[in-house]
């Protein structure tokens, strides 16, 4: 596996993911502002996630999709909790814990996993087998 490629590219589906939360406070389409971005943002991880992984295995990687899709969503919660959560919750009255323990945060880390995944088994072991 390459990690620093994996990082990086977690890096990157982390800022547009949080962009594209922060981004939907600004269009009122729900009366629930809260509930409207985090729907957005689990509309918009799919897409981040598939392309994450078209990034990573275009160099020919066989690392499976389990562990590129936990290592994006490791990548995505260390930066939640090193700059979303203090900079962006706390001040909003929320905590850590709060943030954690949110079953909408689990939901989104296994949808980084499956999508991951599910590339994998489209895209990279499927291309593995026809060619034995």
């Amino acid at each position: 596996m390459k990690v620093t490629r994996a990082v990086l590219i977690g890096a990157v589906i982390w800022i547009l993911g949080v962009s594209f939360y922060s981004l939907s406070f600004f269009i009122n389409l729900m009366e629930d502002a809260q509930q409207q971005a985090n729907l957005v943002l689990f509309i918009t991880v799919m897409p981040l996630v598939w392309m994450g992984s078209k990034l990573y295995y275009g160099k020919n990687q066989n690392t499976h999709g389990y562990v590129v899709g936990q290592t994006f969503f490791l990548v995505a919660a260390t930066l939640d909790a090193l700059i979303t959560v203090p900079l962006l919750v706390i001040p909003n009255g929320g905590s850590h814990y709060e943030f954690f323990t949110d079953s909408g945060f689990w939901l989104i880390g296994l949808e980084f996993i499956t999508t991951a995944m599910v590339y994998w088994y489209a895209k990279v072991y499927a291309k593995s087998q026809r060619a034995v």
